[in-house]
């Protein structure tokens, strides 16, 4: 007997073994994870991003509920870092951090009436803004009974807030509010409301020229 037919007895040999024993593994695979199943789905995507060691908790963000705070999140754009989506449908802001991933804040939107959608640069930034109600919305609020003067000057009563991000040559913007229970629901005329601890972090990130892309509902 040739060394080639002892090699291919033994090799024939071990398969059948291994043969033999693989129902038992199954059996036992079985009996250790009751349920498993070789068919079965892949679990849920997690969309939550890692832990950022730099993004320090936002002192003041307590006042909203956990899922409308800052958020590090995955988040599939073609949009470079620095441009923000805005989801109105879903009251969130992402703010694009880098290729996959975004910081994710709670907002408020316009209400029935006042929505809109499309793409805008960040044309002026400005810490706690003068508001100049739009004309219409003078007139609007007069037919209420409601008398609104021609200039807020900033400060913690104005209602734009503590920063503001001018979009376009619009009348919108993306600001603070000193009604941080709107946060989550669509109330504005038109602009995007944030808590005034998040617009300020959001200030910080966003420079001008930046994309801003509003998703229709």
């Amino acid at each position: 007997m040739t060394a080639s037919t002892v090699a291919f007895r033994k090799a024939n040999s071990l398969s059948r073994w291994f043969a033999a024993l693989a129902p038992v593994a199954l059996l036992a695979g079985a009996l250790l994870c009751p349920g498993t199943s070789f068919a079965r789905p892949l679990p849920p995507v997690d969309f939550d991003a890692p832990d950022d060691p730099s993004l320090t908790p936002i002192k003041g963000e307590e006042q909203l509920p956990p899922d409308l705070r800052r958020k590090p999140v995955f988040y599939r754009t073609n949009l470079p870092a620095g441009s923000i989506i805005i989801n109105a449908a879903d009251r969130y802001l992402y703010f694009i951090t880098g290729r996959g991933t975004a910081l994710r804040y709670g907002i408020a939107v316009g209400k029935e009436g006042f929505e809109w959608k499309g793409s805008m640069r960040v044309t002026k930034k400005a810490e706690w803004p003068d508001w100049h109600p739009p004309k219409e919305m003078i007139a609007r609020e007069k037919k209420k009974g409601h008398n609104l003067p021609t200039l807020v000057k900033g400060g913690p009563s104005n209602p734009l807030g503590a920063r503001a991000l001018y979009l376009g040559w619009s009348e919108y913007r993306i600001h603070g509010t000193n009604q941080p229970k709107s946060i989550g629901h669509a109330v504005s005329s038109g602009c995007i409301r944030m808590l005034n601890e998040h617009v300020i972090d959001l200030y910080s990130r966003v420079k001008l020229r930046a994309k801003v892309v509003v998703l229709a509902k």
